[in-house]
Order: structure tokens, then C-alpha cells, then sequence
């Protein structure tokens, strides 16, 4: 299997093959005898195997990639299902437009973004990606073609949004963007203290901006636990000229034989990142990368995690009980040792995902990386499910590459009802997994 194919966590490693889709018009389904399973693959962004079909086929949808049209008055974009959010916004942002939702890398496809609702640091305002979306065109495996929206198949619309590629494959979509004045964006940060600390500043900061967001040290206990630098900002209400930017600067140069991101490390840089940031606040206003895309500056950085890969759990508990759940789900995780430099916390709105299996919910969400240890590793985010579950939580499909069928039955209760939608055809890693068929 190409590398190229591979999850974004290179973790599991799989053997599959790989068609290439053509322009929308003359898209048509792999052949085959058998009946091989197929699965939509866009950038390969997915952290887990949502994104993966062992065994089976998927098809590179990065070739349906060109722009349908644009109306510069409304914001509204139609476009292939392979166009990347990048060259959305190299296109819009000039013009005066930015993506409603977006998440923490710019290098997805549209339909990916659809395929998983992604989310993003303005959830509480905006909601989803899902809802933001017009219509699309669903190709099924039986040769039919349909327009979704709210209005027409409105129960394919909400079964595709967050149905992580299983009920068709989208070969364009129309989504209503955000008039901004220009690329830039009035950034604070705040240091703070502990998980309290926290969520005062998520629930003042929420009424004024329209993106927030918590780096935290995933490491530090007692007193300390959660504290971190809290991050909010609105664009920048004047205009100014948008840079020509290219995706990555840094590289990871090769394929490094350890995890380079793990141990002492961590916990030295969680240190220094946490005192580097001044205890009052700061503002700043910067471009619109490194504010929503800091990663997308180093190309390959899931490398340095080593041969084996990485797992990213990203979870959400709900609001009542939810501050105890997460501070005994941060202590589980300082006390394993297994430390993570990207940790992030959010609190959710109550913005209405439209999609059936859509993952964002009122509440707190964390996510962590974890590099791959192998059984500690998925001991650790077992007990993790539990505590998840247990309080009527969930763990986000688009990350996962290890939930139990029955963690995820219980965190996804519209599982049986969007089953029905799913094409015939179409499989995954994640979906065997979780259905109990692996």
C-alpha cells in the first residue's frame, strides 16, 4: 500500500486498492467480480481507520477538484468533492470570504469535511460543517445519483453529514461561507490556572468571540490540573492584502525509527509552553494561519511519532457532571505518563449538528495524541471510554482507530436507524470494527 494512503495516524496498517475518481459527470464505481468493498478516500486526513478499508478498495477522490461556481455577493461556493479547504480559502479570502467552520488543518477535502461534520474553534457560534452545507450529489453504488438538501432526500442529507464516507459518495457540494474583511485575525491569550480557570474563561470569552480554544498541559496534577493558555479571537475588522502562502514550511525529513514525541519531552515542552505565555493577557493580530492551521506549517509531522503511529482521542462529556468526568479523565492521563503535545480543550454549543451520526454535543471536548505503545496505549484509552460512556458521552469517529462495538453503540444511539442508509458496497475499518464484524 502507498503511503499516501495511509491514516493520518499511521495507525492500523492496512492492505487495500486504490481506484482513482474522474469528473463528476463521468464518475463511475471500481468493477468488480467479487463485490470488493469500496470507501471514499479524500486527503487522508482521518486520524484512525474510518478513513481505511483492509481488504477492500478506495477511491481517490482528489481528482474531482475544480470549482463549479461562486457568487461573490452571497458567499456562495460550489464545488467538486475533492477540492481542499485550502483552495477554498486561496480563492475566497482575497474576494473577501472565509469558511464558516473549519478545523485545525486546512488540508481536507470538502467531502471530508461533510463525511465527519468537522468542527472547529467558533462550534459554540456556527455549529458544524454540516450546517453550513446546501445540498450535495450522492452517487450510489447501484449506479443512482440524488440531490441532498434539508429540502430534497432529507434523510440521506442528515445520514451523509458525519457518515464517514459509508452512504455514497459525494461528487459536489454547495456550502454558504462567511463574509470577512481580510486575512487577518485579533487573537487574546490568556494563561490560567486550573480546569475552573478554564471553563470561567470559556463561558465569559463565548459571548464576545467568535473563536475560543485551550492548549492545556495534559501532565500536570493537583492543583495544576488542566491549566494551560486559553486562546480567543475574532477576524479583524479591517481589510488588508492577502500573502501568498504555500502549505508547509517545515518538513519532517524521514521516517524516524523511534517515537520522537514522547516522555521527558513532552513533559519538558508542556513546562516551558505553560510558562512561556504571559500570565496577563496578550493580544495580537496575526493571519489566519497560524491562528487556524499552526500544524499545516510542518509537512509530515505525524512521522515524528515514529514507525509504529500515533492514536488521537478526542472525547466530549456533557456539561452537568462534566468538569469532575474530565478532571478524573486528566488525572488518568498524567498519572499513564503517556503525555501528548497537542492538547486541547473546547466547550461545545448547543448549535444542533444536522447530520444523524454527527459527533459535537453540548459539553466539554478534550483531545490528545497518544503515541502507539501498543497495549498500555489501548488499555489506557479503554478506561478512558468507560468513564466517557458513563456519563453520556462520546468519542469521535473521525480519530478513532480502536473503539469497542459497544462503546460505540452506546456513544451513537442513531447507529441502527442510519445503518439503513449505508450503500451496500461501501465498508471500512472503522465501520466492520464497530459493528462487530472484525
Amino acid at each position: 500500500m502507498a503511503a499516501a494512503y495511509e491514516s493520518w495516524g499511521r495507525y492500523p496498517s492496512v492492505r487495500q486498492t486504490v481506484a482513482r475518481g474522474a469528473w463528476r459527470h463521468a464518475f463511475s464505481y471500481p468493477q468488480s467480480d467479487d463485490g470488493q468493498s469500496v470507501l471514499p478516500y479524500g486527503n487522508g486526513r482521518s486520524y484512525g481507520d474510518s478513513c481505511l478499508n483492509d481488504g477492500g478498495c478506495v477511491v481517490d477522490m482528489r481528482g474531482l477538484d475544480r470549482f463549479i461556481a461562486f457568487d461573490q455577493t452571497t458567499g456562495i461556493l460550489a464545488c467538486e468533492a475533492g477540492v481542499l479547504l485550502s483552495e477554498i480559502l486561496r480563492l475566497t479570502v482575497p474576494k473577501g470570504w472565509f469558511l464558516p467552520v473549519t478545523p485545525g488543518t486546512k488540508l481536507v477535502t470538502v467531502a471530508g469535511a461533510i463525511a465527519n461534520d468537522v468542527h472547529g474553534k467558533n462550534h459554540h457560534r456556527a455549529g458544524t460543517f454540516g450546517c453550513h452545507v446546501r445540498r450535495f450529489e450522492l452517487c450510489r453504488s447501484d449506479g443512482e445519483r440524488m440531490i441532498c438538501s434539508p429540502k430534497e432526500n432529507p434523510d440521506w442529507f442528515a445520514a451523509t453529514i458525519g457518515g464517514i464516507g459509508l452512504t455514497g459518495i459525494i461528487l459536489w457540494a454547495e456550502i454558504a461561507l462567511k463574509p470577512v474583511a481580510g486575512p487577518l485575525v485579533d487573537v487574546e491569550l490568556v494563561r490560567y490556572s486550573d480546569l475552573e480557570a478554564f471553563m470561567s474563561l470559556a463561558a465569559e470569552s463565548d459571548k464576545d468571540f467568535d473563536y475560543t480554544v485551550a492548549w492545556f498541559d495534559c501532565l500536570a496534577r493537583g492543583a495544576a490540573l488542566g491549566r494551560g493558555v486559553f486562546m480567543r479571537g475574532n477576524h479583524a475588522e479591517i481589510s488588508a492584502p492577502d500573502r501568498r502562502r504555500k502549505d508547509g514550511g517545515l518538513t519532517v525529513p524521514f521516517k524516524p525509527p523511534i517515537n520522537l514525541l514522547s516522555g521527558m519531552l513532552v513533559r519538558a515542552f508542556n513546562n516551558a509552553y505553560f510558562h512561556r505565555a504571559p500570565k496577563k493577557i496578550r493580544r495580537i493580530r496575526q493571519d489566519y494561519d497560524p491562528f487556524f492551521y499552526p500544524l499545516d506549517q510542518i509537512n509530515r509531522w505525524n512521522y515524528a511519532y515514529g514507525p509504529r503511529g500515533f492514536l488521537q482521542y478526542q472525547c466530549v462529556v456533557p456539561f452537568d457532571g462534566g468538569v469532575q468526568t474530565m478532571r478524573t479523565l486528566l488525572d488518568k492521563v498524567a498519572v499513564s505518563k503517556r503525555g501528548s503535545f497537542l492538547s486541547v480543550l473546547k466547550c461545545f454549543g448547543n448549535v444542533a449538528s444536522p447530520g444523524m451520526m454527527s459527533f459535537p454535543r453540548p459539553g466539554i471536548t478534550m483531545t490528545l495524541d497518544f503515541g502507539f505503545d501498543g497495549a498500555p496505549t489501548l488499555r489506557l484509552l479503554d478506561e478512558l471510554d468507560d468513564l466517557v460512556g458513563a456519563i453520556g458521552g462520546a468519542v469521535y469517529p473521525a480519530k478513532d482507530a480502536r473503539l469497542s462495538a459497544r462503546h460505540f453503540k452506546q456513544y451513537f444511539p442513531n447507529w441502527e436507524r442510519f445503518s439503513n442508509f449505508v450503500d451496500p458496497r461501501h465498508s471500512s475499518g472503522f465501520w466492520r470494527r464497530v459493528m462487530g464484524a472484525n
